[in-house]
C-alpha cells in the first residue's frame, strides 16, 4: 500500500510553502480556545505542526503536536490541559531547522526569573553565527530551530528586567522576525526593523491580541486595532499596553509576496485588502500580457482573485475550468503505474464542459520548478482545449527567499535557468506571460523605488536582499560578536 500523500509530495515541492503563523491573547478566561481558533484561521501559513503555551497564574502549560490544528487541538483533553487567561500559539511550516517535535513552537524554557515562551514568523539570517558564539560560551541547544537563539539570548542577558533582556536579544538578530512571547506577567509582540513579516494588534472585549493576519481576528469577532509598525515592540500586562521602538529606524521593506500568495485574501495587510490587491494584479497582468482567447481559468485556489481581475480587464468570461478537491486526505491505494501519474489529479480536475474547444488563459500566482504547471497544462489540453495560454500574477521567481519562506535553492527555480520562451516550451503552453515588477508595484499602489531603494522586499524576483545573509554567506559577524560581548547598539 502507498500513502496518497506521497503522490502529492512532488506537487507540493513545486509550490512556495507558507511560512508560519503566530497568535497570542492576554486577559481572557478561554485563552487557549481562542488561540486555537486564531491558529485555525492562520492554518494557510503552516500545515506541518502547531503548538500553544498558556499560563494560569501559577504555572505554564505546553501542548505541541505534529499535524493540522483541527486534527490535534480540537480534542477536549488538549484544550482542557491549557489552562489560563493568557496564551500564545504558532502554526508551522519548517523553513529553518527541519521537521520534528523538538522544533515545534512556541519554544518554552524555565529561565532564572520564570518561564519564557516565544513563537516566531520569519527567518533569522545570523542565527547560526549567534548560536556558534553561544555554544562556545557553554550554551546547549535542544532544537535546530533559529527561534531557540532568542531563548538563549534572553536567558544570558545581564539586563535587569525582561523587557530590557528581550530588547538586547532582538537587537542581536538580523533578518525577518515577527514574534510573540509570553512570561508569567507579560505578553510581548515585536517586528523586525524592516517589518518584513506582518503582525497585527487586536482587541476582544478588553483582551489584547497579537496575530499574523486580520483574518485571525475575524474568526473570533475581535476588533482590528492596527498593524504593529516596523521595529515596534508592544508589551501587554494587566495594567494595559505600552509600545517602544528598540531599533534604529530604517526604511520598511515589507514582503511583497504576501500580497501575491501568502496572506489570506480576506486579510488586510499593511492597510491594503489582499483580495483587492490580487484583483488589481490580474488587471495589470491583462494590460501587460494581452492574448486572444475565449475564457479565463484560474489555477485554484491561489490564482482565483488575479484571474477575476484579468478577466474583467480583458473583457473575457471567467470560468472555473479546473476544480480543486479540498478533501485529498490520507488515502491508501495500490501503487500501480497508472496511479503513480495521478498525483496532480488527486488535487485538481479539469471541467471539460467549460474547456473543450476553447482558447484558454490559465492564471496562476507563480511558477517555481514548473513541473506542476506542466501537468496542469497537459490536463487542460486533455480536456479538449484548443489553445492554452498561461499568465502568471507575479514576476519570474529567480532567487531564493531567506526570510521565512521555504523556497528551492536558486538553481532549481525554473526562471533562474530559462528564458520566458524556454519556460513556455518546457510547460508546453502556446504563450506565457509574467507580470512585470513595475506592474506588481502599480497593483500594490506604490512606486517601485524611493531614494533608489525598493519600497518592499522583492528579493525573490530581483535578488535585492534588504539585509545581510550572514549564515548563507558564511562570513564572520563582527556586529553580532560585538553585541554578545557587551558592545550594544
Amino acid at each position: 500500500m502507498v500513502d496518497a500523500d506521497k503522490l502529492l509530495s512532488a506537487e507540493a515541492d513545486d509550490h512556495f510553502h507558507d511560512e508560519c503563523g503566530v497568535f497570542g491573547i492576554f486577559g481572557r478566561q478561554d485563552a487557549a480556545a481562542i488561540v486555537t481558533l486564531g491558529l485555525h484561521a492562520l492554518q494557510h501559513r503552516g500545515q506541518e505542526a502547531a503548538g500553544i503555551v498558556s499560563y494560569d497564574g501559577t504555572q505554564f502549560h505546553v501542548e505541541r503536536h505534529v499535524g493540522l490544528i483541527g486534527d490535534t487541538f480540537t480534542k477536549p483533553r488538549v484544550i482542557e490541559s491549557l489552562k489560563g487567561t493568557r496564551a500564545i500559539g504558532h502554526t508551522r511550516y519548517a523553513t529553518t531547522g527541519g521537521s520534528g517535535i523538538r522544533n515545534v513552537q512556541p519554544l518554552f524554557a524555565e529561565l532564572a526569573d520564570g518561564g519564557f515562551a516565544v513563537a516566531h514568523n520569519g527567518n533569522i539570517t545570523n542565527a547560526m553565527t549567534v548560536q556558534r558564539t553561544l555554544q562556545k560560551q557553554g550554551a546547549i541547544f535542544s532544537s535546530t530551530s533559529d527561534t531557540e537563539t532568542i531563548l538563549h539570548l534572553v536567558a544570558t542577558s545581564r539586563e535587569k528586567d525582561v523587557n530590557s533582556r528581550f530588547i538586547e536579544a532582538v537587537r542581536t538578530l538580523e533578518g525577518a522576525f515577527s514574534l510573540v512571547a509570553l512570561t508569567s506577567k507579560k505578553m510581548i509582540g515585536c517586528r523586525d526593523p524592516l517589518g518584513i513579516r506582518p503582525l497585527v494588534l487586536g482587541d476582544l472585549d478588553g483582551a489584547w491580541i497579537l496575530a499574523s493576519e486580520t483574518c485571525a481576528l475575524d474568526i473570533i469577532g475581535a476588533r482590528f486595532v492596527r498593524d504593529l509598525k516596523p521595529g515596534e515592540m508592544v508589551v501587554v500586562t494587566a495594567k494595559g499596553i505600552e509600545s517602544v521602538f528598540p531599533f534604529e529606524k530604517q526604511k520598511p521593506r515589507f514582503c511583497i509576496f504576501e500580497y501575491v500568495y501568502f496572506a489570506r485574501p480576506d486579510s488586510s495587510v499593511e492597510g491594503r485588502n489582499v483580495y483587492d490587491v490580487r484583483k488589481r494584479i490580474g488587471m495589470e497582468l491583462a494590460i501587460e500580457n494581452p492574448v486572444d482567447a475565449d475564457i479565463v481559468v484560474p489555477v485554484p485556489d491561489s490564482g482565483t482573485p488575479a484571474a477575476i481581475g484579468f478577466a474583467q480587464a480583458a473583457g473575457l468570461p471567467f470560468e472555473l475550468g479546473i476544480i480543486r478537491n479540498h478533501y485529498v486526505g490520507r488515502t491508501f491505494i495500490q501503487p500501480t503505474d497508472s496511479i503513480r501519474h495521478m498525483g496532480v489529479k488527486l488535487k485538481h480536475n479539469a471541467n471539460r464542459r467549460m474547456i473543450e474547444g476553447k482558447r484558454v488563459v490559465l492564471v496562476d500566482d507563480s511558477i517555481v520548478r514548473g513541473t506542476t504547471s506542466q501537468k496542469i497544462v497537459q490536463m487542460v489540453r486533455d480536456a479538449g482545449a484548443k489553445e492554452v495560454h498561461m499568465r502568471i500574477a507575479s514576476p519570474p521567481t529567480r532567487s531564493s527567499c531567506f526570510y521565512g519562506v521555504d523556497t528551492p535553492e536558486t538553481a532549481k527555480l525554473l526562471a533562474s535557468r530559462m528564458s520566458v520562451e524556454e519556460m513556455a516550451e518546457f510547460i508546453r503552453v502556446d504563450s506565457l506571460g509574467f507580470l512585470s515588477i513595475d506592474g506588481l508595484y502599480r497593483a500594490v499602489g506604490e512606486a517601485r523605488r524611493e531614494n533608489d531603494q525598493p519600497q518592499f522586499c522583492d528579493a525573490c524576483f530581483t535578488a535585492e536582499y534588504p539585509t545581510r545573509l550572514l549564515d548563507h554567506e558564511g562570513a564572520d559577524n563582527v556586529r553580532t560578536l560585538s553585541l554578545l560581548a557587551g558592545g550594544g547598539q
